[in-house]
């Protein structure tokens, strides 16, 4: 089988739908592997205009804020009451466990099933390895790195988070870095999330090969957020999820 990691922006907005789109979700495929990582407000109508919800292996949420988690409730549904003969079940949901009573409501009877994370996890998903980092950020977070075994082709998601020093020596050279960029660069103290030339540094030091903006902005220009980010990032591609739904590594 020929593998080819793909990854598909579902949802991209931090805090809120808006303009018919949803917030973070993302799937990311390769060969007959699906993963969901987040699960955002609409990501169950998004997940279902590229497959069934009941092909899903495996589904990460890298916290429990609810623009990440948002549908989780709604795809525990699916898989109760969907006509579709399940390919996985129950269904295995990754979540950390520093908070008790949401990693606990991911099992839901037989049809999901809580399976816990840390920050020194590494996880064996299919064709993928997986690793962790806690970001800075209200509640517990983790950006996760995600490697494509036979091709050695590297997602790193920085999930929600400001910046900090340990951000770059985990996303050093990724195929593709998802970064968390909700501000411009006028943002004043305190912002829990990435400036758009903070991204782009990042994408830089790091020495990714593209830098994807994500958790964007409602009510905010996006082509100057873009701009930003690319003078900062320099040689590193900079794209807007709103511009790209699919990339293939």
């Amino acid at each position: 089988m020929v593998f080819e990691m793909q990854i598909d922006i579902l949802g991209y907005y931090g805090g809120y739908p808006a303009n018919g789109v949803g917030t973070s979700a993302y799937l990311v495929r390769s060969g007959d592997y699906a993963l969901l990582m987040d699960a955002g407000s609409q990501a169950l109508l998004a997940l279902e205009k590229l497959m069934s919800p009941a092909d899903l292996d495996a589904v990460l949420l890298t916290h429990y804020h609810h623009d990440h988690t948002a549908d989780v409730g709604v795809l525990q549904y699916n898989r109760q009451l969907s006509p579709d003969k399940s390919k996985v079940s129950p269904l295995p949901i990754y979540g950390h466990t520093m908070d008790p009573l949401n990693f606990a409501s991911l099992t839901f009877g037989p049809f999901t099933k809580a399976m816990g994370y840390t920050a020194d996890s590494r996880l064996t998903l299919g064709p993928f390895d997986l690793s962790f980092l806690a970001t800075e950020h209200p509640v517990p977070a983790f950006a996760v790195r995600i490697t494509e075994r036979s091709s050695g082709k590297t997602l790193v998601n920085t999930s929600d988070t400001r910046m900090f020093a340990g951000l770059r020596p985990f996303a050093t050279g990724a195929d593709l870095l998802l970064a968390d960029a909700n501000f411009l660069a006028d943002k004043p103290e305190p912002k829990w999330h990435l400036t758009a030339p903070e991204a782009g540094q990042l994408a830089a030091a790091a020495n990714v090969k593209q830098l994807v903006l994500t958790h964007l902005p409602q009510t905010v220009d996006l082509q100057l957020m873009k701009t930003q980010a690319q003078v900062a990032a320099g040689e590193v591609p900079v794209t807007l999820a709103s511009e790209k739904q699919h990339f293939e590594l």
